[in-house]
């Protein structure tokens, strides 16, 4: 039997306080489809992801392919997740008229997640000098 690849329930966003603060103190990168919020939570030991899209993207069909592709991307690429962080992707409103596949997603986000994990990973790096 194989183990099962998921996000586990620890790993998700599921609070709407929680999303408040990432909204409100986390920090915004944009990409053409996508604004992604990082809010760093040191000591925390756990990354954890949300996803918002809003009626604007579309019906509830175009919603719910946008989460599932969403998930499914963070399912794969939680190596590249910041550690200790919340991550918060929310679709903008054009996003459900693109013809988004996973593969467009991913030249989206994994990107963008890259350059963040880089910034990380200098930045103590800066501080110790």
């Amino acid at each position: 039997m194989m183990a099962r690849q998921c996000l586990p329930k620890e790993g998700r966003i599921r609070r709407h306080a929680d999303y408040a603060l990432c909204y409100a103190q986390g920090r915004r990168h944009h990409s053409g489809n996508f604004i992604v919020f990082i809010l760093p939570r040191p000591g925390s030991g756990i990354t954890r992801v949300g996803t918002a899209v809003s009626r604007k993207v579309g019906k509830a069909v175009t919603r719910n392919r946008l989460k599932r592709l969403l998930r499914e991307f963070y399912r794969l690429h939680q190596a590249l997740l910041p550690c200790d962080s919340d991550v918060v992707t929310v679709a903008k409103k054009h996003a459900g008229q693109s013809e988004l596949t996973l593969e467009r997603v991913c030249d989206e986000l994994k990107p963008l997640l890259q350059r963040q994990r880089r910034r990380r990973q200098e930045a103590p790096a800066e501080t110790d000098a």
